[in-house]
């Protein structure tokens, strides 16, 4: 299980701050996280991504467990 924590836009669009979710990968994760709103698929196409702390750039590699996932759109336009 990983935590997701919401920032900026990303908290408007799921309409939520945080949740548990269950993902072997970044990338399943982010496929079931884009049916969260409308605006979400857009909103995952363009944020950074934390996991435990680091800016994780492989959607393939395998999720630590219990890690937490920090979703971060751009802020201020950028």
């Amino acid at each position: 299980m990983a935590l997701v924590r919401y920032f900026a836009g990303a908290r408007a669009a799921a309409g939520i701050s945080e949740e548990t979710v269950a993902a072997n990968t970044l990338d399943e994760l982010l496929r079931q996280l884009e049916g969260r709103g409308e605006r979400m698929p857009a909103i995952l196409g363009v944020s950074s991504f934390l996991v435990d702390g680091l800016a994780t750039h492989d959607r393939s590699a395998a999720l630590p467990a219990d890690c937490v996932i920090d979703i971060l759109p751009p802020f201020a336009g950028g």
